[in-house]
């Protein structure tokens, strides 16, 4: 569900790869306005096998797709956005395989998936059964779900259900995005800079994430030593009106950089609390730095231990603690560990 560090001392455990592959979807049904998938079924290669077709309309457009844990994630994104199916498509560029985005609620650009999966199908560890998890169930939150928290280590997921609306506008609200295209529409459907751009295709915002998160060293790049990562190190913290003011306060400025999660919170970057408590893009700590492109991802520039990328950690989460009393939390996961980081 999320990138890893291995502890030097390696690991001593089984490691399980899902291999089921396939991805299942259907015309909406003529009535009720989502297609429900029949259950899907595993033949001897591993494939899932498409169900009997429920007959269709085009009328309505609201699809249910389902994908085999095993399925890349960006072939995934890319599938749906090809098939003008909007939901997923600001999550596009991500590493990973399908089974994994529920596990952290995968979320990037303004977009989760919590806000589109409608089930999960597991494999229940403690009694060999499968089960299916509505979205409710799995316990949804900022970076969180039931299985990295309460459940964790119980369910193996199989396969996750999408609900996405064909036809539907692309989430065009973080904003890298609404300046993107501020920026780089063309003048005819240029819009205010500062509400979220109409007219975007889904197709065009997937390549604008794709050219943003590159620019950010944020995709698998063999020629670029920035993308050595495990990705975004920390999770955007999330405090309360008081604190952003109390921030603001403290820097001496009129705004501090925010998302507005709800009337009483919102969600602070954490590479602006990063660079503002006296790290830089670039800074470098052994053979662990922080990217020169962004300040949110530790790099290994070579031969570092897990101690050193843990020394870079341990680094920024005190200044950033000490100078804001805020208290970041990493994002990947540690495994091979005495203690649970």
């Amino acid at each position: 569900g999320s990138n890893i560090l291995v502890s030097d001392q390696g690991f001593d455990g089984l490691v399980l790869q899902i291999a089921i592959k396939g991805i299942l979807s259907e015309p909406p049904a003529v009535a009720g306005g989502l297609t429900r998938l029949m259950e899907p079924s595993i033949d001897e290669t591993n494939c899932l096998q498409p169900p009997a077709p429920a007959g269709g309309s085009d009328t309505l457009h609201t699809y249910l797709v389902t994908a085999a844990a095993g399925e890349d994630w960006d072939d995934f994104v890319r599938y749906c956005v090809d098939r003008n199916l909007a939901g997923v498509e600001c999550l596009s560029g991500i590493p990973g395989f399908v089974g994994g985005t529920p596990v952290q609620n995968v979320g990037a650009y303004g977009q989760e998936v919590s806000e589109t999966i409608e089930s999960v199908r597991c494999l229940d560890r403690s009694t060999g059964e499968t089960v299916h998890l509505s979205n409710a169930e799995c316990e949804f939150t900022y970076r969180t779900s039931l299985f990295n928290t309460s459940m964790r280590d119980r369910f193996i997921v199989l396969s996750v259900t999408y609900a996405l609306t064909q036809g539907g506008e692309p989430k065009i609200v973080y904003k890298d995005l609404v300046d993107y295209f501020a920026e780089n529409m063309a003048a005819e459907r240029r819009q205010d800079a500062s509400v979220p751009p109409k007219g975007v295709t889904l197709s065009e915002a997937r390549e604008a994430v794709l050219e943003i998160r590159a620019s950010k060293s944020m995709v698998i790049d063999a020629c670029d030593p920035n993308s050595r990562s495990a990705g975004s190190f920390f999770k955007n913290p999330i405090v309360n009106k008081e604190k952003l003011a109390e921030i603001g306060k403290k820097l001496g400025i009129s705004s501090v950089p925010h998302f507005t999660m709800d009337e009483k919170n919102v969600k602070i970057p954490a590479a602006w609390l990063i660079e503002q408590s006296g790290f830089y893009k670039g800074f470098i700590l052994g053979n662990a730095a922080i990217s020169t492109n962004h300040s949110l991802a530790i790099i290994n520039r070579g031969g570092a231990s897990a101690a050193e990328i843990l020394a870079l950690k341990d680094l920024i989460q005190g200044e950033v603690g000490t100078k804001f009393g805020i208290e970041l939390r990493p994002e990947p996961l540690f495994v091979g560990f005495k203690e649970r980081i």
